[in-house]
C-alpha cells in the first residue's frame, strides 16, 4: 500500500498551515508511521488481553451500579495506583472525559476572578490555547528555572508576575520533573506560593510514568499541598497510561477554599462520565497495581531505547529526560534545517513527528531546533517507523 493512500475524513486533501499541535497531530492519524500524537496505540498487554475479553461483564455491572459507586471506586483505585492517600481522603475529585476540559474549567476560574497565569515552558500548547480562549493572561516562565532547586524560590520571585503559577510535571514534551529533587523541588514552588499569595497550578497528566520510573519517588504530593495551606488546583488524567482507545478520565483537584467556586463551575460544564468507561478504567489500573505499571513501562522504554540505538550519531540528539514519560525529545544538529521543514519532509515519506515550534507557545522560533516523537507504540511499527526516519535523515548529512 502506498504511504499516502491512507486517509482521515478530519484532514482535508491539501492540509492548511496547522495552527496547533493537535492539528499536526490530526494530520499524523493519516500517515503510516505516526509518530505524532502521544495517545496510547501500542496493543494490549496479555492481562489486558483479559479486560478486552470481559467488556460486556463490564458493561452490565456498570449498568447496575449507581453512578456514585462506579466514581468512588475508579478514583479509590487511581489514587491508589498513584500512592495519593490524600487525595482520596479529601473526597474532592471532580471528573471529566479529558484533561483539557479540566483545563478549560480552571480557565474559566480564573477569567471569572480576572486571574493571570505564568506558564511553564516548553509545554504542549493547547495548555496556554485554552486558557487565552477562555480569556486568561498568559506568560512564560521556562524550564530551566526549575533546574536547580536551590535557584527555584528566587527564580520565581524573579520571573512571576500573575496570579497564578501552572506548572506540567512530568513535562511533555522534555519529560523534565521536579521530582528529580525528591520532595524539595515541590516544598520550594509551593513554599513561594504560599509567601506571595499564588495560585499553584498542576498538570500531573504524565504522573503514571513518574510511577514506572524505578529512579523517581513520587510521594503523596497532596499531603504537601494541604498541609501548606496554599491555594491550588492538580489536574490528574488516565489518557496517557493504558491502550483504551480513548476511552480516558481526568480528575481535577482543588483546594478546599476554592472547591466550591471550581464545583460550580465544573456542573455547568457536564453532569458525568460514562460508568462503563470508569468501570473500564478501573480495571486497567487495578491491572498496572497488580503488575508494578510493567505494561506502561514497558513500551515506552522498549520504543525509546529503539529509537536512541536508530538514531544514534544521526544529526537527531536524543535529550536525557527526568523521567521516562511516553515521548521523546531530539534536538537537531544542523546548521540550516529547521523543524518545520524536517517534519514536512518526513510527512512526505509517511512518517509523523511533532515541530518543537508549539511546544514553545510565546516564542515559536526557540523550538525550531526540536522535534518529539512519540513512544506510545506497537514496538514492531515503531522500530520500523525509527528505522525509516534514519534512513532519511541521511538526505541532511
Amino acid at each position: 500500500m502506498s504511504l499516502n493512500v491512507l486517509s482521515s475524513v478530519r484532514a482535508p486533501a491539501v492540509a492548511p498551515v496547522a495552527a496547533d499541535l493537535t492539528q499536526h497531530e490530526i494530520l499524523g492519524l493519516t500517515k503510516a508511521f505516526n509518530l505524532s500524537d502521544a495517545h496510547t496505540h501500542q496493543r494490549q498487554s496479555y492481562t489486558q488481553r483479559r479486560i478486552v475479553e470481559r467488556l460486556p461483564e463490564l458493561w452490565y455491572r456498570a449498568e447496575r451500579s449507581p453512578q456514585s459507586e462506579s466514581e468512588r471506586a475508579f478514583v479509590d483505585a487511581f489514587c491508589r495506583l498513584h500512592n495519593q492517600p490524600t487525595a482520596l481522603a479529601k473526597n474532592r475529585a471532580l471528573l471529566s472525559y479529558a484533561a483539557s476540559v479540566s483545563t478549560l474549567i480552571a480557565g474559566m476560574y480564573l477569567r471569572k476572578r480576572r486571574l493571570s497565569v505564568t506558564l511553564i515552558e516548553p509545554c504542549f500548547d493547547n495548555l496556554h490555547d485554552v486558557l487565552h480562549n477562555a480569556g486568561v493572561p498568559v506568560v512564560p516562565i521556562d524550564e530551566h528555572c526549575f533546574e536547580d532547586v536551590t535557584r527555584i524560590y528566587s527564580n520565581l520571585a524573579h520571573h512571576v508576575r500573575t496570579d497564578a503559577l501552572f506548572l506540567v510535571d512530568p513535562n511533555n514534551p522534555t519529560g523534565f520533573s521536579l521530582l528529580q529533587h525528591g520532595r524539595e523541588g515541590f516544598e520550594e514552588v509551593i513554599r513561594y506560593c504560599s509567601d506571595h499569595d499564588k495560585i499553584l497550578l498542576l498538570d500531573f497528566c504524565f504522573a503514571a510514568f513518574a510511577l514506572a520510573d524505578p529512579a523517581i519517588e513520587r510521594f503523596d504530593v497532596y499531603s504537601l499541598l494541604e498541609a501548606s495551606g496554599v491555594t491550588y488546583i492538580a489536574i490528574e488524567d488516565t489518557g496517557k497510561a493504558w491502550p483504551v482507545q480513548d476511552a480516558k478520565c481526568a480528575i481535577l483537584m482543588a483546594s478546599d477554599d476554592i472547591w466550591s467556586d471550581i464545583y460550580n463551575i465544573h456542573t455547568s460544564v457536564l453532569l458525568n462520565v460514562s460508568p462503563f468507561v470508569l468501570q473500564l478504567l478501573q480495571a486497567y489500573i487495578e491491572d498496572s497495581i497488580e503488575d508494578d505499571l510493567a505494561s506502561v513501562r514497558h513500551v515506552s522504554l522498549a520504543n525509546r531505547e529503539a529509537a536512541t540505538s536508530a538514531l544514534a550519531g544521526s544529526i537527531l540528539e536524543h535529550q536525557t529526560p527526568t523521567v521516562d514519560v511516553s515521548v521523546a525529545w531530539f534536538k537537531i544538529n544542523h546548521d540550516t534545517l529547521w523543524a518545520t521543514r524536517l517534519h514536512a519532509d518526513l510527512l512526505d515519506i509517511g512518517v509523523a513527528v511533532l515541530p518543537g515550534t508549539n511546544f514553545f507557545w510565546s516564542t515559536p522560533r526557540r523550538g525550531q531546533d526540536y522535534v518529539r516523537i512519540a513512544l506510545a507504540r506497537d514496538p514492531q511499527m515503531f522500530a520500523s517507523a525509527v528505522t525509516r526516519l534514519s534512513d532519511a535523515l541521511r538526505f541532511y548529512e
